[in-house]
């Protein structure tokens, strides 16, 4: 990408009607895998708001998150940072004081910024908001639409809203559809059982309900006549909360649905470029003029706003922390090749919406132990593991078939290896030598003096480190 383009792209994505700065709604939904949505393919997904903003926007085929867990992928999402580079890389731990808050560079540059619905975040994240609320409804939703009533006239805006659809535990109302199990699609890796099915549907109407609000906030800005002048984004911070997808590297777990729309600046179109979630923000800093504060490491991805066909990253990267268990994973993904490493190969991969306690886990557990799983469903039994894993999405969109040990991909395989050397190098990434422990049992029994160990990138003070690996070949 030469300096004239990006130069001219910016000028025309800046340019906004009577020289206004544009306002931004970044809509975030909670355990949403990227192909839970009818405009990605799902043949049930009941989402026809989102399915018409994919048609009058932009739809990202290659958006990734940093991190496949709720509360760091959300740290890293508000900082534009890696998680291990946050200081808050494991789940429910606070984002330390010193890191960037990117709505603070937009409050400098004059705008309104109000959060609401699910934070996990810490309270330093606050002070990058004039307002906070808590949000209001099962989903945390409710709240959104009189906040657009109610914010102030004068000022463009800059609203984080963050929905806890599709989070556990399901909470059915008139907002959304409901599913029948036997409509339901189940994915190659989990049991294909009534339970299943069941707990599936159930997942399937907060999707729809997620939905439901895109539609309540796209048909406000019009009414407000302010449609045009308002950048929204939708997308998740992990993936669906079944086995083998949240807190997972696979693209059900680290993949997100990536929709931006502005009538008459973006034009309707779909990109298979790559970009990480660590790039939201200095896109929105870009896109709003306002100062991007040294210490974010993603880059702006405006150029594919203007050009679908352009690229701003040859190379995205995620990582899989402690999430209630035990975990050490690195993820790199360069065309259409993921190779992730594993550093406790010796442990299950084990999620806590996988466990016992849970009604599709409960199934996939029952049915290990009676012999009835086949071999794509055993993947949070074995034991050990590998701790290399290479897979080609264009063959294998489900990442099944592990090639690792085919030595016809050695090139890949070494290439890829070192892009996650480079990577851990630059950025300060460590494998921990007091690692967090598991905090319970597979079957949910708590762990008695239980308590955080060392986070990865401590021992190289990665909170300080603003490089941000490799981007470009």
């Amino acid at each position: 990408m030469n300096r004239f383009y990006i130069f001219f792209s910016s000028i025309f994505l800046f340019a906004t009607l009577e020289g206004k700065q544009p306002n931004f709604i970044l809509f975030i939904t909670d355990d949403i895998s990227w192909d839970d949505l009818g405009c990605y393919g799902s043949k049930v997904a009941k989402t026809p708001h989102l399915d018409q903003m994919a048609t009058e926007g932009m739809l990202f085929h290659g958006a990734y998150l940093s991190i496949s867990s709720c509360s760091p992928s959300r740290c890293s999402l508000i900082t534009g940072r890696y998680p291990h580079n946050t200081g808050a890389s494991e789940l429910h731990t606070s984002m330390p004081a010193d890191q960037p808050v990117f709505p603070e560079a937009l409050q400098a540059a004059g705008y309104y910024t109000a959060i609401s619905g699910k934070h996990h975040m810490g309270k330093a994240v606050n002070r990058g908001f004039d307002k906070v609320s808590g949000g209001k409804g099962p989903s945390k939703s409710a709240d959104w639409v009189p906040m657009l009533q109610e914010r102030p006239k004068d000022k463009p805006f800059f609203f984080w809203f963050a929905s806890s659809d599709a989070h556990r535990g399901w909470a059915l109302n008139d907002k959304a559809p409901l599913y029948k199990p036997e409509d339901i699609e189940v994915p190659p890796y989990l049991y294909d059982g009534p339970v299943t099915r069941k707990d599936l549907a159930e997942y399937m109407h907060e999707v729809s309900r997620t939905d439901y609000y895109m539609g309540q906030l796209r048909a406000e800005l019009k009414r407000q006549g302010i449609e045009k002048d308002t950048y929204i984004i939708y997308m998740t911070d992990n993936g669906r909360p079944f086995p083998r997808s949240k807190t997972r590297l696979y693209d059900s777990g680290i993949r997100t649905p990536f929709l931006i729309a502005r009538p008459g600046t973006i034009a309707p179109a779909e990109t298979r470029s790559l970009i990480s979630s660590i790039d939201i923000s200095a896109t929105i800093l870009e896109l709003a003029g306002a100062k991007k504060d040294k210490r974010i490491q993603g880059v702006s991805f405006a150029p594919i706003l203007e050009n679908p066909k352009a690229t701003v990253r040859d190379y995205v990267f995620a990582e899989h922390n402690w999430h209630v268990y035990q975990a050490h994973e690195r993820m790199v993904r360069w065309k259409d090749w993921v190779l992730i490493r594993n550093a406790y190969p010796h442990l299950q991969n084990l999620c806590m919406e996988g466990d016992p306690s849970h009604p599709a886990g409960a199934e996939l557990w029952k049915m290990h132990a009676a012999g009835k799983l086949n071999k794509n469903q055993l993947d949070i039994f074995q034991k050990p593991r590998p701790a290399l894993e290479l897979y080609d999405l264009s063959k294998d969109p489900h990442q099944l078939r592990n090639l690792v040990a085919d030595k016809k991909y050695a090139a890949e395989i070494s290439l890829l290896t070192q892009l996650l050397d480079r990577w851990a190098e630059d950025t300060g990434d460590t494998i921990p030598k007091n690692p967090t422990p598991n905090r319970q049992t597979p079957e949910g029994k708590r762990f008695k003096g239980w308590k955080h160990g060392t986070q990865p990138g401590t021992s190289r003070g990665a909170t300080r480190i603003n490089h941000p690996g490799p981007i470009r070949e």
